[in-house]
């Protein structure tokens, strides 16, 4: 059905007439998305001209309007009249004008991995700072460095007058960054903005991490969630995150004569694929195999009834380290570097892109080294 675009005239003030177009039916309008009978041109004309300067405007005014009239009849009727480079164009120009806000937010509802919190905690903080309204077409280097500047002096939202750590300003730039390289790869972006854009620096943590006789002795002790202790030393022999470890099925499971066993799985933060070998030991765990679509670690749900279970387990072992069960991967990580384990090896162990990221772990293990050697002091 043909979609009818009439020139319109509505009285302003000043004794002006406004121009506007009536499509019949209605149109979608790209900015909202929502349906439109009318698009303002930003064109007026005098209601009654009486100089030659007026009726000259008029008369300039309502041919411009009429081109534009016939132009979006064009666009909207007789599409096959434009060039292919002009069909991108028209397109270009839509794209450019739909939501960054609501790309990102469509991009995080895809997360739904560990990941998924960072995503929704960046996306709140976009939102507080443009107040919802970013058209792609708003998107440059000067948004992304006002955008930066704003998460390093910006209050935490979970209350108080602090403001975000400087890892949480990190991650949540990263995810905005994360969001201009896929707006360039879906051709939102004319040109990668995300690469001509800085990330932030990532400031040192503490990497809690236990020691072999303290996993030892949780090994010993009775945890009230027996999926969580089993779980635990599964990651803490592996080096596996929570997130790969839930979800984990019996079919990723293999083991190989003269090889040993294996595990054959998609990282979660990576995405990375993975042939990982693991000890004999680690499998046996594991307990009795099931059927192939079967989770191995069935009932595990991170949860705070879940970090409750995790914290009277590590203090009836006796340990007061502020331990998550992530530092259960960096207690592997640790341990096999005390053991001699090369960083490269670790690194690919972890499954770490960058051997950077492993580097942190050997300056622990250099740390411990240097605590070590001053236990030993002389009464000279």
């Amino acid at each position: 059905m043909a979609i009818k675009v009439k020139l319109r005239r509505k009285p302003i003030s000043g004794k002006r007439l406004s121009l506007y177009l009536d499509f019949y039916p209605a149109i979608i309008n790209t900015d909202s998305g929502q349906l439109t009978r009318r698009e303002f041109l930003g064109l007026y004309l005098f209601d009654t001209p009486k100089t030659l300067v007026d009726k000259q405007h008029n008369k300039e005014t309502q041919s411009l309007a009429e081109q534009i009239r016939q132009k979006r009849d064009n666009q909207l009727n007789k599409p096959e009249i434009y060039t292919d480079f002009e069909r991108e164009q028209l397109k270009l120009k839509e794209k450019s004008n739909q939501s960054f806000v609501e790309f990102f937010e469509k991009l995080a509802n895809k997360k739904k991995t560990s990941n998924y919190d960072n995503w929704v905690s960046a996306l709140k903080y976009l939102k507080r700072f443009t107040k919802g309204n970013l058209k792609f077409a708003d998107l440059n280097e000067s948004f992304c460095e006002n955008f930066k500047d704003y998460l390093l002096s910006a209050p935490n939202m979970r209350g108080g007058k602090t403001p975000l750590s400087k890892n949480s300003s990190f991650s949540y730039f990263n995810k905005f960054k994360a969001a201009l390289r896929q707006a360039y790869r879906d051709g939102y972006l004319q040109s990668d903005l995300n690469a001509k854009v800085n990330p932030l620096k990532a400031a040192e943590t503490q990497r809690k991490f236990l020691t072999m006789e303290e996993v030892n002795q949780l090994a010993k002790t009775e945890c009230t969630l027996p999926i969580l202790k089993k779980a635990a030393l599964f990651s803490a022999i592996t080096g596996l995150r929570f997130s790969d470890i839930e979800k984990m099925v019996w079919s990723e499971l293999e083991f190989i004569k003269g090889q040993g066993y294996f595990i054959h799985f998609r990282q979660e933060k990576s995405e990375g694929v993975e042939a990982m070998p693991i000890s004999e030991q680690a499998f046996g765990l594991l307990g009795e195999r099931k059927k192939p679509t079967e989770r191995v670690f069935a009932g595990l749900v991170y949860s705070a009834g879940t970090n409750r279970h995790l914290f009277k387990w590590l203090t009836d072992a006796g340990i007061t380290k502020k331990i998550t069960f992530h530092s259960f991967r960096h207690t592997f990580a640790t341990l096999q570097l005390s053991k001699g384990t090369d960083i490269y090896t670790v690194s690919k162990m972890l499954g770490h892109r960058d051997l950077k990221t492993t580097q942190v772990y050997a300056k622990i293990i250099d740390q411990t080294k240097r605590e070590a050697a001053d236990k030993i002091h002389l009464d000279l």
